[in-house]
């Protein structure tokens, strides 16, 4: 049944581990690497979502939660529709799985996770507050704001924009993201500006779209400390699920990956 044993091996940002409140706050953006699905799932395939065997999504999502060393039922993920809303887990409803793209948090043993195969995984942390954050941004929900709603949301918690670090984890660069002029008409005609975030394509009428850029914009015009991963996950099939790649191959379906950040509990109970 498994094909790795090894268990996950997360990439891990250096400016978030800085922001770790002295090891109080974890996290990592999962790869691929030490999952149990087989076939077009290979690997740590954790989408809800997908057709992959029910068994292995939620081995892969067991081994995501213990690598945290928590137990199953503290990792809390949302129904992912492109939205810019925000979902605050507590204790009280971590067992809920609401519509919204982003997840924010000041419950320690609680591990908080946005699942992705391009869009941007973004991770937030503010350490003075004990406050953390992910979101799921793609187009559609960086340009209506989940980035923006996130860092409210935390604020709500008793964050302070100007003491959170925020980093994008692996997502599809602009090289590989081409689109259509429908799509660079809708956004420029949000912000003229926007049509800095293209290039041209070798096909006429298109473009490629910098969607990493724009994200990192939106975060930084935000007022957070903003970096980013720089792994392409359409361009590395062995570390990465990508539903683009998976597109153009006309494969029937995709894996997901999981980003997630917790803060962790200790003997002396929760942490902030």
């Amino acid at each position: 049944m498994t094909l790795d044993r090894h268990g996950p091996e997360p990439v891990r940002s250096p400016m978030l581990d800085d922001a770790s409140a002295n090891g109080r706050i974890a996290h990592g953006f999962f790869s691929r690497a030490g999952g149990v699905s087989e076939g077009l799932y290979r690997g740590l395939n954790v989408g809800l979502g997908s057709d992959d065997n029910r068994d292995h999504v939620m081995e892969n999502r067991a081994l995501v939660s213990g690598w945290f060393s928590m137990t199953p039922d503290r990792l809390v993920t949302v129904h992912q529709v492109h939205s810019p809303d925000v979902h605050i887990a507590t204790a009280d409803n971590m067992g809920e799985r609401p519509k919204a793209d982003a997840i924010v948090t000041r419950t320690s043993g609680l591990v908080i996770g946005v699942l992705t195969a391009d869009c941007g995984p973004v991770l937030f942390a503010d350490p003075e507050a004990g406050v953390v954050g992910a979101a799921h941004a793609g187009w559609r929900g960086a340009i209506d704001g989940v980035l923006e709603a996130t860092i409210a949301a935390m604020e709500s918690l008793g964050a302070a924009r100007g003491s959170i670090t925020a980093v994008l984890g692996p997502s599809i660069s602009q090289k590989n993201y081409e689109v259509g002029p429908e799509f660079v008409d809708r956004l420029v005609a949000r912000d003229p500006g926007n049509h800095a975030y293209f290039s041209p394509s070798e096909k006429p009428g298109h473009a490629m779209f910098d969607l990493r850029r724009f994200t990192l914009d939106r975060l930084s015009q935000g007022g957070v400390r903003a970096g980013m991963v720089e792994d392409c996950t359409y361009a590395d099939e062995d570390a990465w699920f990508s539903y683009r790649r998976a597109t153009h191959r006309n494969e029937p379906d995709y894996g997901r990956q999981i980003s997630a950040i917790a803060i962790k509990e200790d003997a002396h109970g929760p942490a902030f």
